[in-house]
């Protein structure tokens, strides 16, 4: 059989909730504001499709550059590379050193 090569793929135990998780996901992470250069932990939400970030930037931290409609402009540094993602607030939290 041919290998999936899809957005989502090989990422059963990465984008699973625990049981009590389960379910709609609250309104103050909807809701939340970031300002630009407020540090932030990416976190995939996979009950929310939209604005999902690709799973490589899953638990990295970054920093918003800007918002651009519901959506958030974030740097992240890969290896030696600063990338530019765009993420909607659902996958984003406040970064709590």
């Amino acid at each position: 059989m041919k290998k999936s090569k899809g957005f989502r793929a090989r990422t059963r135990r990465l984008l699973k909730k625990r049981p009590r998780e389960r379910g709609k996901i609250s309104l103050s992470k909807l809701l939340h504001q970031y300002e630009h250069g407020n540090r932030v932990v990416i976190m995939i939400e996979p009950s929310v499709q939209k604005g999902m970030p690709h799973r490589r930037y899953h638990g990295k931290v970054g920093t918003v550059i800007e918002k651009r409609g519901r959506s958030y402009i974030v740097s992240v540094t890969q290896g030696k590379a600063l990338k530019e993602i765009i993420v909607r607030p659902e996958h984003l939290e406040p970064y709590r050193s």
